[in-house]
């Protein structure tokens, strides 16, 4: 797997979620004789399921939480990196990705979840008491964008 590192956060009023996007190219030959199914490229979409304060805000999002939201669906918003970003801005309507557990006791893939909205402007960039606030983006001209995500 490769990628880069983009760091998001939990939208406490939203139900955003906190992790990382990074791009992966897991590969299988086609169709096996028994039948099997080819496997394509997933996404990896990194959250940290344990506490960590940012900015006093706690960015804590586990796959627990997201089955507690509401149709298990959230917004994955936060993402300040660029190479991140492009990545979320490269996802397609359907795609899957991997929901992977970092910076905690058990790091893992803990589930899968499916992308349900083209990319569009992350709110959290303008909100100055966020933990993700970008002074230097402007909603004319927005440089940081979010995906919607629900669980597979």
């Amino acid at each position: 797997m490769k990628g880069p590192e983009g760091k998001r956060s939990k939208t406490k009023n939203l139900g955003g979620a906190s992790a990382q996007v990074e791009s992966s190219s897991l590969q299988r030959t086609p169709a096996s004789e028994d039948g099997g199914e080819a496997l394509g490229s997933y996404w990896l979409m990194k959250s940290e399921p344990e506490s960590r304060l940012e900015k006093g805000v706690d960015v804590k999002f586990s796959i627990e939480d997201l089955q507690a939201q509401p149709r298990q669906t959230t917004c994955w918003d936060g993402v300040r990196n660029y190479q991140a970003r492009n990545f979320l801005r490269a996802m397609r309507l359907d795609e899957e990705a991997f929901f992977y557990h970092s910076n905690c006791r058990a790091p893992g893939i803990a589930g899968l979840v499916k992308i349900v909205k083209e990319a569009y402007p992350d709110h959290t960039q303008f909100e100055k008491n966020n933990p993700h606030y970008d002074s230097s983006s402007k909603e004319d001209n927005p440089k940081w964008s979010m995906r919607s995500l629900i669980l597979s």
